[in-house]
């Protein structure tokens, strides 16, 4: 695609050898262009790639793990003040 936007070949001859439709390499070209359209206007959000899904997941897993403890802990703690104080 990048070999189309900078004219080094003529784009149906691009996309005869690599095996593609104009249609598409048009498409992608115009996606690429607005993407970076929006990148330079100050829009970074992204997709997230899947490794950083899953680190995400697993710091939430450990997130919610950590405050099942602290709750525990607390309902613990407040159990015994109560114990102490009857």
């Amino acid at each position: 695609m990048l070999e189309g936007l900078r004219g080094e070949e003529n784009i149906s001859e691009l996309c005869r050898r690599e095996g593609i439709a104009a249609s598409m390499y048009y498409g992608w070209s115009k996606e690429f262009l607005e993407a970076g359209k929006r990148r330079l206007a100050g829009d970074t959000a992204r997709a997230a790639t899947s490794g950083e899904v899953k680190d995400l997941r697993r710091e939430t897993v450990a997130l919610k793990e950590a405050v099942a403890d602290l709750t525990l802990e607390n309902r613990l703690l407040k159990n015994s003040m109560n114990g102490l104080y009857r």
